[in-house]
């Protein structure tokens, strides 16, 4: 499923008074915008731009246009004075959170190329070229009062790179929170019996996220296996041996059972239209079904790393976590505890079934089992540790209020002994070492899975809760 465009409404203001006053004004502030859509255009956003808005009519109009494009984000860019008038329309209408850009056109006005222009005409118009920061506290006072939820970026227009990193920043978590709107998530089965930390609310997570659910039966999955042509099935074995180390002890009929689940799945998410996937089944009774579950790992784990991510055990709060990761661009494997080593201060972190391949250390593992603890059946599973580097964590929680909240913590996947059993195992260091962290983030009451992906992201999620009006939590 397409990630759909981020779409951004850009403004900027001014008043219309000045333009007779100051003819050279009003072109260079719409020189600024432009060098500001500039630098927010990249792929898959979409700019939305209307220039300066210098009337209250202009803002009437200006704000049916924002609703009309369907923007996702507003990004002001405070040009120079401007009544606050002339604003609070625009952004009311669409009601979708504010960016608000205070950048000089320069780090310093040249004082003494200004005092020497000696028509103060000419300075008042330099002087208003300068003077973004000018309006600002009136916009935060009007928009505060009107419950516009707003957001400011401080700098320099050119030559700041700290000012646009954060400006990225927001965009990245905008184009996150813009696709999680509407993505299609497919529920199959039902949840492993007595966890009770991983039932989820699935109507708060739509009311948060905007998520479509999807309720899959198992049986559709079963019904696309037995239509899996031989020609099919061989050539998803021949993709399996190219995007895993198929271990030499594989049994040829377990990874035929694979591939058959595989090529169907990739056929249900297509008929779907999903972008994510939770699954939990045992198929007692029905020897069908428990094979189809079974086999799903090896499926699973292909299509997590195309960026339809899957979480076994029904964990719905998690998969949104894991959809997060990856729209970030960090992957997003499913993860818990599994133990801790106290001698290398580090927590072994990881799980049974599907991992993210695409941000695996080296190439993951196909291992068979002869059983799958604490589920029903048998067969391959896989085998990976995530990439040495920064990572994060991510869990997205119901708190005791029923609200969402989103729990994060960075840390650093380090290289040393895993566990060989065929599932995923990492080991992750904490800056404030293994003890204060599993405390710390236990304290909050997630449930015992996590998302995690690579790069270190909390600021980012710290946005992106600010744009969804969602706490955001982050632990050491």
């Amino acid at each position: 499923m397409a990630t759909p465009p981020l779409r951004i409404g850009l403004f900027g203001i001014g008043l219309d008074t000045y333009w007779p006053q100051f003819p050279e004004l009003k072109p260079r502030l719409e020189g600024y915008l432009a060098r500001v859509a500039r630098k927010l255009a990249r792929p898959g956003v979409e700019i939305v731009n209307l220039g300066l808005v210098d009337t209250p009519d202009r803002a009437q109009g200006a704000g049916r246009e924002f609703r009309r494009a369907d923007v996702d984000l507003i990004v002001l860019h405070v040009t120079t004075y401007a009544l606050s008038s002339t604003v609070l329309p625009v952004v009311q209408r669409a009601k979708v959170p504010v960016l608000v850009l205070n950048l000089a056109p320069s780090a310093a006005i040249d004082y003494a190329a200004f005092n020497a222009l000696g028509d103060r005409t000419r300075m008042t118009g330099e002087w208003l070229a300068h003077c973004s920061a000018c309006p600002v506290p009136e916009i935060a006072n009007v928009f505060r009062r009107a419950g516009v939820r707003f957001h400011q970026i401080t700098g320099v227009l050119d030559d700041d790179p700290p000012c646009w990193r954060e400006v990225d920043a927001w965009v990245a978590a905008a184009r996150v929170a813009a696709a999680m709107n509407g993505n299609r998530l497919g529920l199959m089965g039902h949840t492993y019996g007595g966890m009770l930390d991983i039932q989820a609310d699935a109507t708060l997570q739509s009311v948060v996220f905007g998520t479509h659910i999807e309720h899959l039966e198992v049986d559709e999955l079963s019904a696309l296996r037995r239509e899996v042509t031989a020609a099919a099935t061989a050539a998803r074995i021949a993709e399996f041996h190219r995007e895993f180390d198929v271990q030499a002890d594989c049994p040829t009929a377990d990874l035929a059972e694979a591939a058959r689940t595989s090529v169907a799945l990739d056929r249900l998410v297509a008929e779907h239209r999903l972008g994510s996937l939770a699954y939990y089944y045992q198929g007692t009774g029905v020897a069908e079904n428990g094979a189809t579950i079974a086999s799903i790992i090896l499926g699973c784990s292909l299509l997590t790393a195309r960026g339809v991510p899957v979480a076994g055990e029904y964990e719905v709060k998690n998969v949104q976590a894991m959809k997060i990761m990856d729209l970030f661009g960090a992957g997003g494997s499913f993860t818990e505890y599994y133990a801790m080593d106290f001698d290398a201060d580090v927590v072994l972190m990881g799980h049974d079934g599907p991992g993210h391949i695409a941000i695996a250390e080296g190439k993951t593992k196909v291992r068979p089992l002869a059983v799958y603890h604490g589920k029903v059946g048998r067969g391959v599973s896989v085998e990976m540790a995530v990439k040495h580097g920064p990572v994060t964590l991510l869990s997205v929680i119901e708190t005791a209020g029923g609200k969402l909240a989103l729990l994060c913590a960075e840390a650093e996947s380090v290289p040393g002994p895993i566990l060989e059993i065929g599932n995923t195992n990492s080991r992750y260091r904490f800056a404030g070492g293994a003890r204060a962290f599993v405390n710390n983030w236990n304290a909050h009451g997630p449930a015992h899975h996590c998302a995690v992906g690579v790069g270190h992201l909390a600021d980012r999620i710290a946005k992106l809760g600010a744009l969804l009006d969602v706490e955001v939590i982050r632990v050491g």
